[in-house]
């Protein structure tokens, strides 16, 4: 009852700083969250890990409660390595990200098959919208004693089947990218907190 009641008050204030466009210090989120994320190929449910990542969390939260994710496209998918989102519209044009995040790679998560990660730039600390999934495992994106790794933030509980299957589709070059772009456009047609 009183997990089921932490659940609710967080998705009220998430609501709530969405609507008033409040900064990402007001959230309160659960130690278990999840969230449900609908593709134009199926629907994946992720658990987030707000203990491990919880700044990285809640990064991922601000851009869903502002519907920042609807008709974005999963414009990288390399098969056997990863699929990547959450930047791109279908005509490839990069939408402004509303937040960055701090790197938190040395959580303790790895970027095992079924994780969700933050994708960024050669910067360790340029992470802001774009994610992706593992679709096998990937040691080489931890962090290592000499440099920053990908910051980790859930794994999939539900849907991993759809995301083998984005990772299965043909791609090739398009736009501003020489490969990888899927030849078809996945798009995220909506992400949202799962009520308990």
């Amino acid at each position: 009852m009183i997990a089921r009641m932490r659940t609710v008050l967080g998705i009220i204030i998430l609501s709530l700083a969405a609507s008033v466009g409040l900064g990402q210090e007001t959230l309160v989120i659960s130690d278990n969250t999840n969230v449900r994320i609908e593709t134009s190929m199926g629907d994946i449910v992720v658990e987030l890990d707000v203990n491990r990542a919880p700044e990285t969390v809640q990064n991922f939260l601000q851009h869903v409660v502002n519907d920042y994710y609807e008709g974005l496209i999963f414009h990288r998918v390399a098969a056997a390595f990863l699929v990547q989102g959450g930047g791109y519209d279908s005509d490839l044009t990069l939408k402004p990200p509303i937040y960055e995040v701090v790197n938190e790679s040395g959580n303790g998560l790895s970027n095992q098959r079924g994780t969700i990660a933050m994708a960024r730039s050669g910067e360790a600390h340029s992470a802001n919208s774009q994610f992706y999934f593992n679709l096998v495992n990937n040691p080489s994106l931890n962090p290592r004693p000499t440099r920053w790794g990908y910051a980790v933030f859930g794994r999939v509980v539900e849907g991993m089947d759809v995301v083998d299957r984005i990772g299965s589709v043909p791609t090739g070059p398009r736009g501003e990218f020489d490969r990888d772009v899927p030849i078809t456009p996945i798009v995220i047609e909506q992400i949202s907190i799962v009520e308990e």
